[in-house]
């Protein structure tokens, strides 16, 4: 009894810091930032393919995504520029939020009153808005999340941002599917008010994140590495420049190129393997990621059953995932919890393959889903944290921003291709193929552990959780 005990209180003791108000606050955002990515990606496919869009330009639309891959290009302005009036009222990370959080309503109601069988291009156009939108929310969250907490919350503070980011991929997958077949109860065919009524919805559902944005608390950033460089920047272009031009190429030294300067500072050479592994990590899973919706349409499953089993027990396997991510990470370390994630999401791509040679088959997909958003949930939580602590404080958004549009770059340029690849050559072998491209990332994983010295995060905040629960 004694042992059980133990073990009862050991594993509420490693709970206790999901009841954190810090973690809670990033469950919330991490929600409105995953949101909006779906909305153009996985969902906005399902509604072309209905659409009458074939799968190749399908493919090629995907390629909206790639913004998030070049968010590192405005991120400076996100870690050094006060936004006007929003920064005043609200702090400089709470105010950028606000702002791209309206963008995002507002773009997303363009893309509600599309129609892409009379203007594709008015679609497009919107969804370009709404990836720019999203990915500068993306940008503010991720240095809020890094600088509002100590290193050994960092964990924690990812696995909530991941609940909160996969149940809002759910919501907009899922959760739009049954919007739109509940609009159209009768349809067995397209039905453009179903899709128009399912994206407003999504517009009304980023209030989670404006009122979360309102209510959080804005994080106190060590900028004095950041100052320090502008200002020594400054005095050495005195010599040759006017003060007020001196000012403004010094403050885009320290904004744009002081970050790069000190990530590669800090690692040297094997900056380059660290570089390697960030844009191969997601690899696997962005490629399958592109043509799932598609290959239900294809395989004969209905939009409600698809809702369904990604609802229950997909969004069921993602909370649990992520969260036993979290308690992973605290117990064994990122490396360790990097690979498996790695390992787990490349091999479930073949239970795909395995449902493509049988065809319809509720309980399959229902397995296949459950297995590979637990897997997800995982190995995204342990690759946050990964990437969280490659940052230096000041110049947390912009190195962040930087990394992740690493990690997007090159799967989605590859996802691209994916519908021409499926018409080519059926999809066994493109699930098949899903997963072999992602076990090379094992071997650069190892490799990163192996050569890569541990660098710890600076943050301006180190004291301990001590706030009240919630």
């Amino acid at each position: 009894m004694s042992f059980i005990a133990n073990a009862l209180s050991k594993t509420w003791d490693l709970l206790a810091v999901y009841r954190h108000r810090r973690v809670l606050v990033m469950l919330l955002l991490g929600f409105s930032a995953g949101l909006p990515l779906m909305l153009v990606f996985s969902t906005l496919s399902f509604w072309l393919r209905e659409a009458g869009v074939d799968r190749a330009a399908i493919g090629y639309f995907s390629w909206i995504a790639i913004l998030y891959a070049f968010k590192w290009l405005w991120s400076p302005l996100v870690d050094r520029m006060p936004l006007p009036i929003f920064s005043r009222l609200f702090g400089r990370r709470r105010g950028w939020m606000l702002f791209a959080q309206l963008l995002l309503i507002g773009a997303i109601l363009g893309m509600a009153g599309s129609d892409p069988m009379e203007n594709l291009t008015h679609l497009a156009l919107c969804a370009l808005l709404v990836a720019f939108a999203s990915a500068t929310q993306d940008i503010v969250i991720d240095a809020f999340r890094i600088d509002s907490a100590p290193e050994e919350m960092q964990a924690a503070m990812a696995a909530a941002y991941q609940i909160g980011y996969r149940s809002a991929m759910i919501v907009s997958t899922a959760g739009a599917l049954t919007i739109a077949a509940w609009v159209a109860p009768e349809s067995t065919g397209y039905n453009l008010a179903a899709w128009q009524t399912a994206y407003s919805v999504m517009a009304g559902l980023m209030l989670i994140g404006i009122i979360t944005t309102l209510f959080a608390k804005e994080p106190t950033v060590d900028a004095g590495k950041a100052n320090e460089d502008e200002a020594l920047m400054r005095e050495k272009l005195k010599a040759r420049h006017s003060p007020r031009v001196a000012a403004a190429l010094s403050w885009v030294y320290s904004a744009v190129v002081a970050p790069f300067i000190d990530f590669f500072k800090r690692y040297g050479k094997s900056a380059f393997l660290i570089l390697a592994l960030i844009s191969c990590y997601r690899i696997s899973d962005i490629v399958m990621g592109i043509m799932a919706n598609v290959f239900y349409v294809d395989m004969g499953f209905s939009k409600e059953e698809i809702a369904f089993l990604s609802k229950v027990y997909g969004l069921i396997m993602t909370l649990v995932g992520a969260a036993f991510g979290g308690i992973l990470l605290a117990r064994y370390g990122t490396m360790k919890i990097l690979f498996l994630g790695a390992l787990l999401v490349a091999t479930t791509n073949l239970l795909f393959a395995w449902q493509a040679m049988v065809g319809y088959d509720m309980t399959l997909l229902t397995v296949a889903i459950s297995i590979d958003n637990f897997s997800g949930g995982i190995a995204t939580a342990a690759f946050i944290a990964y990437l969280s602590g490659l940052t230096s404080s000041g110049y947390s958004a912009t190195q962040y921003a930087l990394l992740s549009s690493i990690m997007l770059l090159f799967p989605k340029f590859i996802a691209g291709f994916s519908g021409a690849w499926v018409d080519a050559y059926g999809y066994v072998n493109f699930f098949v193929s899903a997963s072999l491209i992602g076990l090379p990332v094992l071997i650069l994983v190892w490799l990163v552990n192996k050569t890569v010295p541990h660098k710890p995060l600076s943050r301006a905040s180190e004291e301990q959780p001590q706030e009240e629960t919630r």
